[in-house]
C-alpha cells in the first residue's frame, strides 16, 4: 500500500512539472532551474528534492532550503497548484491580449494600404466622383442663395445718437470703455431698452478713440449667460475653453496614433483685445461666475491634462505653448441684466462697474417708433406710435409690432401705389400675438372711498398696484376679521396689519370694530413692504369715509410709529405712475434724493409720517387719540 501511495504521488508531482514547462516551456524550466541552483534536486528520484525543486521554480525563491516533510506533502502540492494555476491564468489573459494586438496590427496595416491607394488616387485624378460634384454645386447655389436683412438689423439704431431715452447710461458707459483704462461693466435694467445695441456702438466709439487701448478690428463677442454651460468633468467649456482628450472624446486625424489632448479655446481667448458681452449675466451658473472672476483677474486660462506629456515628441509646439503658458484672455467684459445686483456673484460686482438703463416712456416709445418707421421707408397714420407705445414699454418690441404691422400694411396694398400702416393693422398684429396694453390702470380726475394705487418693480419694470379695501360694522364688538387674497403674500399681509395698527393709533378708529376686506385687484405676488403706505390710506378711506384722489400713486413702507420708510427702484417706480397718467407721486423723503431732476408731466411729494400723506392728498389729520378733547367730569369741573 504504501509504495502504491508513493507511486501515485511521484505521478502527481510529475504531472505539476509537466503543467510548468507547459506555461513556461521546458527550455525555460530548465533554465530556471540552472539559474535557482536546483538541477540536483529536480532530477532526484527523492520526493522531498522533486517537492523542493518544484517550490523553488514556481515560486522563484532560491532561498528555500527546507525539504518537506511528509506530513507537509499535501499542503506544499496544493500552494504549488493554486500558483501554476495562477501562471496560466496570466498566460490565457496574455495570449489573448497578443491575439487582439495582432489583430488590430493587420487593420492598421489593411488602413494604410488603403489611405496609400486613395493617395496614389488623388496623385492621378483626385477622390471626385459625379456625385459629390453635384454636392459641391448644391452647396455653392445655397451660399449663392439669401434672403433680404431681417427687420431687426434694419430697425436696429446704427449710431449711439439715434438710442432714445439713455443719454445718461450712453455718457457713463463710453466713459468707463473709451479711456486709458477700461473698466469692467455690468448693464442693469429692463429688457428692450439698448443695452446691447448701446454696448456694441460704445466699443465702435472708442475703437475712435486715440487714447483708448482697442485696435481698429477689436472683436465685439456676444454671448448669452442662461446657455453657457459646462461639464464639471472639463470635457467642454464654451466659456473658458477645455481640454480634448483623445481617450474619451476621440482625437483628430493628426493627433489620433500619438493621441495628444489638444486645449480648445473658449470665448474669453476669441474675444482677447476686445470686449465679451454676456447677456443674462445673472443666468449663469454660479461655479462658472467664480471661474469667470480668475480669468478676469489672471488675464489668461490655464490647461491640465493626465494625458499631457511635455516631453513627448509627438506634441506640437502650439499645444506645448497653451500647456505651459496658458491662453490670453485679456478682454473688457460687459454684462448686462434685468436682475437685482444680487442675483451676481458679489466678487464679480466688486470689480464691475454698473450702469443703469432707464425704463422707456411712452412718449419714448413712439419716438422710437416714428425713428424706426423713417429707417423702414414705411408710412403711419398719426395714432400708430402711440397707439404701438400703449402695448408696450420695450422698443425691441415696438419696432417688432411695426415691422408685423408694416407686413400687413403691405399685404392689404397689392395693386396701389403705397401702403401705410393704419391703426387697424396694429391692432390685427396684437390680436394675433395676445399682446395686452401694458398700463391697463390710468389715473382719473376723481376721488373714491377705498382705492389707492400703489406701486411695484419687477425686473426694473415699475407697475401700478391697485389696491381696495372695504369695511362693515362687525357682528359683535372688537370681534372683527380681516379678509386678504392670499395671492399677495406674507408681506403684503404683514403690510395690512402694520397699517390696521397705525390706523388705530393716528385716528383713534379701531379696525376691531369692523370686518375688513382688503383686496389687490389682478392677483399677484407683493415681494416686498413698499405697498404699506397704499394700504394705510386705503383703509384709513374705507374706515373714515373719506374718498382719495385717482391720479395719485403712493410707494413707502409704514412703521408701526407711523413713518413712511424708504424703499427700493424709486425711479422705475416713478415712470410707472407717469406712464399710467398719475398726476402726482407720494413717496418717502428718504428717497427724494433718488430723483435727481424733475420729471416733466408728474409732481413728486416726499413725506416722512402718514399724517404728511394724509394731508398731501388734501384729507384731514386727525389729532392723536391722546390729544382729543375729553367730556368733562364732576372732578375736573
Amino acid at each position: 500500500m504504501r509504495l502504491r501511495a508513493d507511486e501515485k504521488l511521484r505521478r502527481e508531482i510529475a504531472a505539476l512539472y509537466d503543467v510548468l514547462s507547459e506555461a513556461l516551456g521546458t527550455e525555460k524550466v530548465v533554465m530556471r532551474a540552472g539559474k535557482l541552483g536546483t538541477l540536483k534536486e529536480m532530477r532526484s528520484p527523492a520526493i522531498p528534492d522533486r517537492l523542493l525543486a518544484l517550490q523553488r521554480l514556481v515560486f522563484e525563491d532560491p532561498s528555500l532550503e527546507t525539504r518537506p516533510a511528509k506530513a507537509q506533502y499535501k499542503k506544499v502540492i496544493a500552494e504549488i497548484e493554486d500558483r501554476l494555476a495562477d501562471l496560466l491564468a496570466q498566460r490565457t489573459v496574455g495570449d489573448q491580449i497578443e491575439a487582439k494586438i495582432n489583430a488590430k496590427m493587420v487593420q492598421r496595416h489593411h488602413e494604410y494600404l488603403r489611405e496609400l491607394k486613395l493617395e496614389a488616387l488623388r496623385e492621378e485624378g483626385g477622390p471626385e466622383t459625379p456625385a459629390t460634384q453635384q454636392r459641391l454645386h448644391d452647396l455653392q447655389s445655397l451660399d449663392a442663395r439669401g434672403l433680404a436683412r431681417g427687420a431687426l438689423d434694419v430697425l436696429r439704431p446704427q449710431s449711439l445718437a439715434q438710442v432714445v431715452g439713455q443719454e445718461a447710461a450712453i455718457r457713463a458707459l463710453t466713459a468707463k470703455l473709451a479711456s486709458p483704462y477700461p473698466q469692467h461693466v455690468i448693464l442693469y435694467g429692463p429688457p428692450g431698452v439698448g443695452k446691447t445695441t448701446v454696448a456694441r456702438l460704445a466699443l465702435e466709439l472708442a475703437k475712435a478713440r486715440a487714447h483708448a487701448p482697442f485696435a481698429a478690428d477689436a472683436p465685439f463677442l456676444e454671448a448669452a449667460g442662461p446657455t453657457l454651460r459646462w461639464d464639471h468633468r472639463e470635457t467642454t467649456n464654451p466659456l473658458l475653453g477645455s481640454v480634448h482628450d483623445p481617450i474619451y472624446q476621440g482625437a483628430r486625424r493628426d493627433f489620433a496614433d500619438s493621441a495628444v489632448p489638444e486645449p480648445k479655446l473658449g470665448l474669453v481667448t476669441r474675444a482677447h483685445g476686445g470686449v465679451l458681452f454676456i447677456d443674462e449675466i445673472g443666468e449663469m451658473d454660479p461655479a462658472m461666475q467664480t471661474r469667470l472672476l480668475k480669468v478676469l483677474e489672471d488675464k489668461r486660462v490655464s490647461f491640465e491634462s493626465s494625458y499631457y506629456d511635455e516631453h513627448d515628441p509627438n506634441v506640437p509646439a502650439y499645444v506645448k505653448k497653451l500647456f505651459r503658458d496658458g491662453a490670453p484672455a485679456d478682454f473688457v467684459l460687459i454684462g448686462a441684466t434685468t436682475r437685482d445686483p444680487d442675483a451676481i456673484d458679489a466678487a464679480i460686482r466688486s470689480r464691475c462697474a454698473a450702469v443703469y438703463f432707464e425704463p422707456l416712456t411712452q412718449t419714448q416709445v413712439a419716438r422710437i417708433v416714428r425713428e424706426a418707421a423713417q429707417r423702414l421707408g414705411a408710412k403711419m397714420a398719426r395714432r400708430v406710435p402711440e397707439l404701438i407705445a400703449s402695448y408696450t414699454i420695450e422698443g425691441r418690441k415696438a419696432v417688432q409690432i411695426l415691422a408685423d404691422a408694416y407686413g400687413h400694411a403691405l399685404e392689404r396694398a397689392i395693386g396701389t401705389r403705397s401702403a401705410t400702416v393704419r391703426d387697424q393693422d396694429v391692432l390685427e398684429v396684437v390680436q394675433a400675438g395676445r399682446i395686452v396694453q401694458h398700463t391697463t390702470t390710468r389715473g382719473r380726475r376723481k376721488r373714491e372711498v377705498g382705492k389707492a394705487f400703489g406701486l411695484g418693480v419687477v425686473q426694473y419694470v415699475g407697475s401700478i398696484v391697485e389696491i381696495e379695501a372695504a369695511a362693515f360694522p362687525a357682528r359683535e364688538k372688537t370681534k372683527g376679521t380681516v379678509r386678504f387674497n392670499d395671492t399677495a403674500g406674507t408681506m403684503a399681509r404683514d403690510a395690512v396689519f402694520n397699517a390696521a395698527s397705525v390706523i388705530r393709533a393716528v385716528a383713534g378708529i379701531d379696525p376691531a370694530d369692523h370686518d375688513l376686506h382688503v383686496n389687490v385687484v389682478g392677483g399677484g405676488n407683493i415681494d416686498g413692504p413698499s405697498a404699506g403706505l397704499a394700504f394705510f390710506l386705503a383703509l384709513y378711506s374705507t374706515l373714515a369715509n373719506v374718498a382719495l384722489p385717482q391720479d395719485v400713486a403712493v410707494t413707502g413702507e409704514v412703521s408701526l410709529a407711523g413713518s413712511v420708510r424708504g424703499v427700493g427702484g424709486v425711479v422705475e417706480k416713478l415712470y410707472a405712475a407717469r406712464q399710467a397718467g398719475m398726476r402726482a407721486i407720494v413717496l418717502p423723503r428718504e428717497n427724494a434724493r433718488e430723483i435727481d431732476a424733475v420729471i416733466e408731466g408728474i409732481d413728486i411729494i416726499p413725506v416722512a409720517t402718514v399724517a404728511e400723506a394724509l394731508a398731501a392728498l388734501g384729507l384731514r389729520v386727525p389729532a392723536p387719540p391722546a390729544l382729543r378733547a375729553r367730556p368733562r367730569t364732576k372732578a375736573s369741573r
